[in-house]
Order: structure tokens, then sequence, then C-alpha cells
């Protein structure tokens, strides 16, 4: 059968009353699961697993992946009005999406989350259609020496997040990066940085450091401002509190980039949302008319990681069904789920089972429509809540903050580390450095310091592998270009300088 034949067959599958619900209770629930910090799809699908083992297949996978991408919607439900995170892949929206509620404009930020998301998502379904056997084939071709080059450009973008000062981002950056060695080595099994700690043998809680450093940060730092019931200027009407034309205008290339740049590490295994949010802001800041203005509240710095994290989701069930690999721990999950149920994903589940298939890609595209219907009515009431007083909006945020961090391993050590954290954020607020480059330090540092050894072992110690590949050089030589920008815009402002001068 063709592929419009397939998706006939997805969509009579997909439109049944019983898949119809549990696509919808599974996109509600995940955008429930979204808002809160610290749950995760992972978990949220996991606790339900064995709920579906009696409910029919296709009914099942239709429900949890509801879960999976409901979440990417609702993550940035909290990140613009309140600077929490729902999800790690919402922490880039928090850069420009709290800026926009902190200027009246909440509720545009919030709708254009809603369109990008389900844009992207759009873009994500047809690619899994379309491309998924190819693209998955070439994600094989990436090995440890192509994910360091991979990482290193995420950590490249840092010098687009970096504010006033490259200097400061770096700094931040680097700290982040000792944040992320902080543990028990992966591959010697020895302890490091942990300062006779047992709760740090697994490393820091990356929900803990994110929500101490963005809300408790930005809390503390709003306290000591004598204007607190002040800081949200609340927009008058509905007009104000929808995108306006201009807006779209402004984000048609977000939209774009999110979209292809979310689908594409997405279907790389173990690259995931964060990095793709991370580099899709990057190049939208790159590519931008005024990239001084991110991070003060830019509607494109909204679409771009917004449409990335919701694309991601599309491309991370390319290599999960087409080959059997998870690339982060919701797919790890799902993959145990098909497993349970009795297929083996791979090349041949298409051919073997297209009604699970196609009646999936068909349920996530009506999902997405089902998640746009309910999001864009519900940002009016969203946007309420910062009609809040200050004193009622603070210790809402910290009671939200406390419960999330302490939900992930019921630990009140984290919920320690998370007020560290959060003095942490404090000081970085009053010295200006930039938060998002030291959590983006400790996202990719991991992952980085992982590849980087598997190459040295491949290699025999030769570190050349990683600009002889072709891929992984490539990549290198793309974050270099990126680290040379700054200055090359400075000579072209000196030129120009010195042009006017001499008239």
């Amino acid at each position: 059968m063709g592929a419009l034949e397939n998706l006939l067959l997805g969509f009579s599958v997909a439109l049944t009353p019983i898949n119809l619900f549990w696509c919808f209770v599974g996109v509600i629930l995940g955008t429930v699961v979204g808002v809160l910090p610290g749950l995760g799809p992972a978990a949220t699908i996991a606790m339900l697993l064995p709920l579906t083992l009696k409910m029919d297949h296709t009914t099942a996978i239709i429900a949890l992946a509801g879960i999976f991408y409901g979440a990417r919607y609702g993550g940035s439900t909290t990140s613009i009005l309140l600077n929490i995170p729902g999800e790690s892949s919402s922490v880039v929206t928090c850069l420009d999406g709290y800026q926009l509620a902190r200027q009246g404009r909440a509720g545009a930020a919030l709708g254009i989350s809603a369109v990008a998301s389900f844009v992207a998502g759009t873009i994500g379904i047809l690619g899994l259609m379309l491309v998924a056997p190819p693209l998955a084939r070439f994600a094989l071709r990436f090995a440890p020496p192509e994910y360091f080059g991979l990482m290193v450009l995420g950590l490249a973008m840092v010098v687009f997040l970096a504010g006033k000062s490259m200097i400061k981002a770096l700094l931040a950056m680097l700290v982040g990066l000792w944040f992320a060695t902080i543990g028990t080595d992966l591959f010697t099994a020895e302890s490091r940085f942990t300062f006779g700690q047992v709760k740090l043998l697994g490393g820091v809680d990356f929900i803990a450091a994110t929500v101490g450093i963005f809300a408790i940060g930005e809390v503390l730092v709003n306290l000591e401002s004598r204007g607190g019931a002040e800081l949200f200027k609340i927009s008058k009407g509905l007009r104000n509190l929808l995108p306006t034309l201009q807006d779209l205008k402004d984000c048609r290339f977000a939209f774009l980039n999110g979209s292809l740049v979310g689908f594409f590490v997405g279907a790389l295994p173990g690259a995931g949302a964060t990095v793709a949010s991370f580099l899709s802001y990057g190049i939208e800041k790159a590519f931008s008319r005024h990239p001084e203005k991110f991070g003060t509240g830019v509607i494109e710095g909204v679409a771009a990681p917004e449409g990335a994290n919701n694309a991601d989701a599309s491309g991370a069930l390319v290599p999960l069904l087409t080959l059997g690999i998870p690339g982060g721990n919701t797919t790890a999950i799902l993959l145990g789920g098909l497993i349970l149920w009795g297929y083996k994903p791979g090349p041949l589940l298409i051919q073997e089972h297209p009604e699970l298939f196609w009646g999936l890609v068909a349920s996530m595209y009506i999902g997405n429509v089902l998640l746009l219907i309910l999001n864009i009515p519900l940002v009016p009431l969203f946007a309420q809540i910062l009609r809040l007083p200050y004193f009622i909006l603070y210790p809402l945020i910290l009671g939200i903050s406390v419960v999330g961090v302490y939900s992930v391993n019921s630990s009140v050590f984290d919920v320690w580390m998370m007020g560290l954290f959060g003095l942490l954020g404090y000081l970085m607020r009053k010295l200006d450095f930039p938060a998002a480059a030291l959590i983006l330090g400790m996202v990719l540092g991991d992952a980085l310091e992982r590849a980087l050894r598997q190459s040295l072992m491949m290699s025999q110690g030769d570190i050349a592998i990683l600009v002889n590949r072709p891929i992984s050089g490539t990549l290198l030589l793309i974050a270099v270009g990126l680290l040379c920008l700054p200055a090359i815009r400075k000579v072209r402002s000196w030129r120009i300088q010195a042009v006017e001068q001499e008239r």
C-alpha cells in the first residue's frame, strides 16, 4: 500500500470511539504531567504500563504516546508563568517566556507555544511517515565521536545564550560541566566530588538544580524588590492575551527551525529534547536580526525551543519503531511495553503490524489537534495566575517547587539541594551570570564525557578520531565557526564605526 492508503488505514483505527477516548485521556494526562515539575512522562508511563496489559495493544500505545507528547505541551505553562521548568526541555523556554509574562504578554507566549508545538508536531508526524526508515539508518552512523561533536556543538550555543559577557557565560558553563561530574564514574566506579555524601553518588539531581536556579532564585531576587506587587503587567482583553498576526509572522522561521532540529535530534538515540531545544534556540538567535534582544522577552525565543521539544517526540519514535533502539527513558519504557505485548520493534514492525504503526501515527496528529483546541481556550485562564498578589504567588511557586522536587525521589536531601541551587541562582542573577549556560553544561556534561572516553577507547587514545570522521569533523567545524561569530561581529562593527568617523 502507498502512504495515502496506509494513512487512511491509520485514521480508520485512530478514529474508533475507544481509541479516540484514550487518545484524549493520554494527552490530557500528559499535559498535567508536564505542568507538574519533577514527575515527567517516563515515571507516569512506567506507573501506568501494568494497567495496559488487558487493553488492546494499539489503544494502549496510543494512550501512552499521548502522555509522551502531551507532556511537552504542558511543560511550557509553568516555565512561562512562574519560571519553573515543568520538563528539562522547557528550561530554554524560561529565558524569553517568563520575560514576556513580566511584560504582560503571558497569553501571547502561551499561545505561540501551543501553535509552535502543533506545527512542529505535524511536521514531525510527516517525517515519521515519510523518512523514518532512511533517517533511522543515518542515525546508526552516529558513533561516540559523532555524539561528541554534537555535544560540543550544543556547548558552542552557550555563546548565543551569553547575554552581555561571553566570559561569564563560559565560566558558568564550566561550573555546569563540573556539576555534571559529581557522582560515580561510569568507567571506574569511583566516587567523584561527593564530599562524603552518599546521596551524591548518583549525581546532582537535575530537577532540583533547575527548579532551584530558576524558580527559587527568581523569588529571592524579587523579594528584595520593594515593587514586588508590580512585577507583572496584566493584559486587559482577549486581544492582548493571544498571539498577534505579527507574532506569527515573526515566528515563521522559528516554527520551521524548531520542527526540523527537534525531529532530527530526536531521531538520534541519546540526544534528547533538551539538546534539541538548546540547539534550536541558539540557531534562532544566531540568524536573528536582533540577537541582543534574546533573553529579554522575544516571541521567537519561545516558538523555537517549544517547537523543537515537541518535534523531538515524533523523532524519538523513529529509532524505536524502525530499529528497536530507544533514545531515552520514556522510549525505553515504551520499548519494554511493546516487547511485553509480544511485538518485535524493528524494520519489519511496519510491515507486520501496519494497524499499530499507522494507527499510532494518525492518533498523534489527532492528539496534536486536540491539544491545540484544549490549550488555546485555556490561555486566558492560565494568564489569570499572574493576577495573584505577590504574597500569594511566591508561596505558590515555593510550594510547587518543593512538591515537584520531593516527588522525584521522595528525598528531603533533594529539597535542600534545591535551596542551595536557589542561592546560587540568586547570586548568578545579581552578578549577571547566565543561568542557562550553567544548565547547558549540566545537561551535556555527562554525555560529553561518555562520548569522549568511548571515542578514545575506540582509537586507543588517538584524539584525531574526533576530526578524521566526516560527521564529527563537520560538527566540530560548525562549533568553531559559532564561537568565532561574536568576534566577526565585533570586527564588523569596528569597521562600520571607522567608516562613519572618516565621513
